[in-house]
């Protein structure tokens, strides 16, 4: 379960994936896996939500496949049989933190108040979705919660998209999870070029990449050229290349990764 967690909070980014044709699932997995996105929370928001789960986690054994809008314990279970390795809800329901827990399944229920946070700490919970971000203060309503609770994390969810992305970056923020990574419409219309772009996009402002200069740079750039850069999470960005086959080395407090003739230095 620790194992789990940490993938995404290395990942940082939680696409909320709703899937109308089971035809799509996998496609989609695979647009959000060339964007540098290895997770996905399908939602139980359709039909198809279920089945795509099973077929995803049969299809592509690097994504991290969870289940969303999880209302049920009927749900929830039949989630985990399908290939679910974790669990999101909208609201806080005891039974099936309960369940997840015994299952050593990774639960994040939906906590906005001091009442239902401080009910998730009692279940030994230490990131809990925080939904929806938009009605319910966004990021200063988070950081004002974060001053009584100081262990727990949040994955704010409803209302981040790529143009404010940036103000959900710093603690207490775990990962931010979102549908604009990729959209009912582009799934829909199978415009997958479009969900692979904007995982890119959104993974370049996680990792905040600057050259020597203090110039900006994304991860592509900085994977084709190499050289000596800066980034505001050397967690998220060694979980990037790791993934993209660079070996990480460590001397004397410097990051360094290397790929064939690519060598990328961490500052």
């Amino acid at each position: 379960m620790e194992n789990i967690m940490k993938r995404i909070g290395d990942t940082g980014l939680v696409p909320v994936v709703v899937i109308d044709d089971v035809n799509t699932a996998v496609d989609t997995a695979n647009a959000l896996l060339k964007g540098g996105v290895d997770l996905m929370e399908i939602t139980m928001r359709t039909a198809a939500g279920m089945e795509s789960i099973r077929l995803v986690s049969e299809a592509c054994p690097d994504m991290l496949v969870g289940a969303g809008t999880v209302l049920t314990m009927e749900q929830c279970k039949q989630a985990i049989a399908n290939g679910a390795k974790f669990i999101v809800s909208p609201g806080f329901d005891p039974e099936i933190v309960d369940y997840c827990l015994e299952q050593n399944v990774p639960i994040c229920p939906g906590c906005v108040t001091p009442t239902e946070i401080t009910a998730a700490i009692k279940k030994g919970l230490k990131v809990v979705k925080f939904f929806p971000a938009n009605v319910y203060g966004g990021i200063k309503a988070i950081k004002a919660l974060a001053g009584p609770f100081t262990e727990l994390q949040f994955i704010p969810t409803g209302g981040v998209s790529l143009t404010n992305l940036a103000d959900f970056t710093s603690k207490p923020i775990y990962a931010i999870g979102g549908g604009w990574l990729c959209s009912r419409e582009s799934i829909n219309s199978s415009n997958f070029e479009e969900i692979t772009d904007s995982c890119a996009k959104s993974v370049d402002v996680l990792l905040g990449l600057k050259d020597t200069d203090g110039n900006s740079c994304t991860l592509e750039e900085v994977m084709k050229n190499g050289g000596t850069v800066s980034t505001i999470s050397k967690n998220r960005l060694a979980s990037q290349l790791t993934r993209r086959d660079f070996v990480a080395t460590e001397a004397d407090g410097v990051l360094v990764f290397k790929k064939s003739d690519v060598t990328i230095t961490v500052k």
